[in-house]
């Protein structure tokens, strides 16, 4: 009877003793199957005798879509309509929660560089950065609410990509606030 609860004890610490994740061993570590470590691939940059071009990174498929971004509203995603023309208006509602947003993003992402009223004055601008337009100048009024996603979204010449920094509800928000910038 006694030797059950001295197996089952050895049989525990055992696991347990395979459990020491991050642990620091000079030994390498045990794998059932080696094929996973010992497996033909190509590095990156790498040459090919496979393909004709001789190299061993291919080029996405047109089309291809990184996983995780297929977003089927082009509107809200993208800014642009079936035509993938840029929207004139939004596709959400303006509320004052979307103002209120919009402008605490604006003062995060923008204000460096157009200043707190669009004015193009920014900090950044001050110390010999290219001032952007003013949001009031005629080009822009007459921009589509798409045009200006498009930009924070991609950027156009000195302006950089926000997309990486800025969640596609908050780069909406930040529209609406240009948008009351210019009709101030």
């Amino acid at each position: 009877m006694t030797r059950v609860p001295c197996l089952a004890a050895l049989l525990f610490l055992l696991i347990i003793s395979g459990c020491q994740r991050g642990a620091e061993s000079s030994k390498p570590p045990l794998h059932a199957v080696l094929d996973m470590d010992h497996q033909p691939k190509y590095k990156t940059e790498a040459a090919s005798s496979f393909f004709t071009d001789h190299a061993a990174m291919r080029m996405p498929v047109p089309g291809s879509i990184t996983a995780g971004d297929w977003h089927e509203d082009m509107a809200f995603y993208q800014g642009v309509d079936e035509a993938g023309q840029p929207l004139a208006i939004a596709p959400i509602p303006t509320t004052l929660e979307l103002m209120t947003r919009g402008a605490d993003r604006f003062a995060v992402f923008c204000k460096p560089c157009h200043g707190l009223q669009g004015d193009g004055q920014g900090s950044v601008i001050q110390r010999g950065f290219i001032p952007p337009p003013v949001f009031w100048e005629e080009r822009l009024m007459r921009e589509g609410d798409g045009y200006f996603f498009n930009v924070i979204s991609h950027g156009v010449r000195m302006m950089p990509s926000h997309a990486h920094q800025i969640p596609t509800a908050d780069r909406w928000a930040i529209v609406a606030q240009v948008r009351r910038l210019q009709h101030r």
